[in-house]
């Protein structure tokens, strides 16, 4: 005699979403080069898609600039920091790993998450959106892990994923079923929780012996922005936003808190201020004997985040060596983030596997343009019965 027990499945929960639908998410960031032959060509791509949004720039411009600043990287990365290389792509991946190992916790292999970076081959967004079709997904994430929405960021990021999606096209059924994008997490209050936490830890453990806490300046590091950038969102709003909930959570008990903005201080465009070096000058005026440095509006570190800010220290210390410095990371890996990132997601990830597919047929775009207008519609197809709409006494 055969129980019903026999039948059901030992091993996998029954999937509340029935049918065989994967979600793919695309975990977009910068990426950074490691190796210095790459500098030119990383370089070229970056310009190619930052400049174009300040100005029309010929196209000629590109090459012979981007090996200009090839130069100046290379002397700065090379002769003045004993061959630095970032990190940068070292804790992406540990980031991608982390928010996969949380999410597939709770979808299982339904789930998969997949790094791409704007400028790094062989995780440029066209390279790694062929993998996902191979492997067979049909519903895409896009998760460009930023702190602040900006062109430069995020814009960016969709530009790719547009580009390459138009790419991949066969046949008049499109592959994606269904997309999800997760914007920026300036104003996630989770996020903010951890940055005033790490902040209070640090000087708790480092400065609290041997400094008030009117002494200890706070310098809150945003990414830099210039204030033109075509009529796109520059990514100032955010930023500020972002650094107004930090400040606002930690200013009763540290008074001299200033943002600092790490600006690309490039010629002829105005910039974000005070820059990160101004604004601890100006705390120092106050009277700081401390500084602690804490970048919030990078989620993970850079060259901005660990050479620029070593460099502001450096000069900060030749002036004013009396001070004590306090250079702190960004979230990167750390648990609480991992997980805060993870949780961002789901509703999104339970979103898609439930939605019935979307059919995008891309062929039907020419055809239909110049034709939509409200006058043609065609009733036939209605019922037009009223009988259903009076009351029915009984």
């Amino acid at each position: 005699m055969v129980t019903t027990s026999d039948l059901l499945p030992v091993s996998l929960p029954q999937s509340p979403f029935p049918g065989a639908s994967r979600v793919a998410v695309l975990l977009m960031g910068y990426g950074e080069v490691e190796s210095y032959d790459d500098f030119a060509n990383y370089n070229e791509q970056a310009l190619q898609l930052l400049t174009a949004k300040f100005a029309p720039v010929p196209t000629w411009v590109y090459p012979p600039l981007a090996r200009v600043l090839a130069a100046f990287d290379l002397h700065e990365w090379g002769h003045q920091h004993g061959n630095f290389i970032s990190p940068h792509n070292a804790i992406f991946e540990a980031q991608r790993a982390g928010i996969e190992t949380h999410l597939q916790q709770r979808w299982g292999d339904r789930v998969k998450v997949f790094k791409a970076f704007n400028f790094c081959q062989p995780f440029l967004p066209h390279q790694v959106l062929a993998q996902i079709k191979q492997e067979g997904f049909d519903k895409l994430l896009i998760y460009p892990l930023l702190v602040v929405d900006s062109i430069f960021t995020s814009g960016i990021a969709v530009e790719q994923v547009n580009g390459a999606l138009a790419q991949l096209i066969d046949g008049n059924q499109h592959w994606v079923t269904g997309m999800r994008y997760i914007p920026s997490f300036f104003n996630a209050s989770d996020y903010i929780d951890l940055l005033v936490n790490l902040v209070e830890e640090k000087i708790h453990s480092h400065l609290a012996v041997a400094h008030l806490p009117s002494q200890i300046g706070i310098v809150l590091m945003n990414h830099g922005c210039p204030f033109e950038a075509k009529g796109f969102t520059s990514g100032i709003d955010e930023s500020q936003k972002l650094y107004d909930q930090v400040r606002d959570r930690l200013i009763h008990k540290y008074p001299l808190i200033s943002v600092g903005w790490l600006n690309h201080d490039t010629p002829l465009i105005k910039w974000t201020q005070p820059n990160a070096s101004l604004a601890a000058r100006n705390l120092i005026d106050l009277g700081a004997t401390a500084l602690v440095f804490m970048p919030i509006g990078f989620a993970t570190e850079n060259h901005e985040t660990l050479l620029d800010v070593e460099h502001i220290i450096g000069g900060l210390r030749r002036q004013h060596p009396q001070v004590t410095y306090v250079q702190m990371p960004c979230v990167n890996d750390h648990p609480s983030f991992l997980a805060m990132a993870a949780n961002w997601a789901d509703p999104l990830i339970s979103d898609l596997l439930a939605t019935t597919a979307l059919a995008v047929n891309p062929g039907l775009a020419a055809q239909g343009r110049g034709v939509e207008s409200p006058h043609h519609h065609h009733h036939s197809d209605h019922d037009h019965t009223h009988g259903n709409h009076g009351h029915h006494h009984h």
